[in-house]
């Protein structure tokens, strides 16, 4: 392993700057470009995430992996200018929420370099590379959409659970274990606003369904257009399921809900300790 001699990280926020710093932790040796804002690059160098920090053409010309950690709109933006300055056979690889807008603008787009679409599925509430950690992977999926040896072997050793999907598939899985998780928690704290002292009897239930309620609307916006058919489908059948729940309240077909919702809820946190 360890060809990469020179990684650019495009986008130096939290996921940015945590690849950088579990790579680092792994054994990685090269040398690390920043490409983002002044004041990103600035805190990056000054935490000593990133060696170097360059405009985006001069950062690819050098490279032998470019990962864009930044949001879709961004991506999809970086994917349509960077393959004229990428030398050839150049990896490029993503961290984006949502695959099949941005694999299918590569695939127009990338003809020098080779790309493959990546998905940490990991984060937390506070944003930006002051926030970066390197344990940050650990213990969470890391989606691919296809093959590369060394890009799979630095996400192993970064601690993450390599998951294989295409493209479709993701956003399938993704609109239904991510995006359905961050409405639900939306709509539920814009009901609890509307009730007058609800925060004085609020326990750990209502902490823990509106945590993804604190989350910026920025960062969802390109997530809900690049994949509005998928979570408009997880919306329909949940709001069905719902709607079935809701017939059963004094029903004792209810404890067979509950018995289906054990198990699914076990099977998610099965291998994750």
């Amino acid at each position: 392993m360890n060809q990469w001699r020179t990684l650019t990280i495009a986008g130096l926020g939290l996921i940015g700057g945590s690849f950088a710093l579990a790579l680092r932790e792994a054994g990685f040796q090269g040398r690390i470009i920043g490409v983002s804002s002044l004041r990103s690059t600035q805190a990056a160098l000054e935490r000593g995430i990133i060696n170097q920090g360059l405009p985006l053409e001069e950062a690819a010309v050098q490279s032998d992996a470019i990962y864009l950690a930044q949001p879709i709109e961004q991506i999809l933006e970086t994917l349509d200018r960077i393959d004229p300055f990428v030398r050839p056979g150049t990896l490029i690889t993503d961290a984006g929420s949502t695959k099949r807008t941005i694999t299918d603008r590569a695939a127009r787009s990338i003809k020098r370099g080779r790309f493959i679409g990546g998905h940490p599925m990991a984060g937390k509430e506070t944003r930006g590379v002051e926030a970066a950690e390197a344990g940050l992977f650990r213990g969470r999926p890391y989606v691919l959409t296809s093959s590369d040896p060394e890009l799979e072997g630095w996400i192993l050793k970064t601690g993450a659970r390599l998951v294989h999907l295409d493209p479709a598939g993701h956003d399938q899985l993704v609109a239904l274990v991510s995006h359905l998780p961050q409405l639900l928690s939306t709509a539920l704290a814009v009901s609890l606003e509307s009730k007058t002292g609800f925060e004085r009897v609020a326990g750990p239930a209502a902490l823990d369904l509106t945590r993804l309620a604190l989350s910026p609307y920025e960062i969802w916006r390109d997530i809900f257009a690049t994949n509005a058919l998928e979570i408009d489908a997880a919306l329909g059948g949940f709001i069905s399921k719902l709607q079935e729940i809701r017939e059963k309240l004094t029903d004792p077909a209810m404890e067979e809900e509950f018995a289906r919702a054990a198990e699914a809820a076990r099977r998610l946190r099965q291998d994750r300790t």
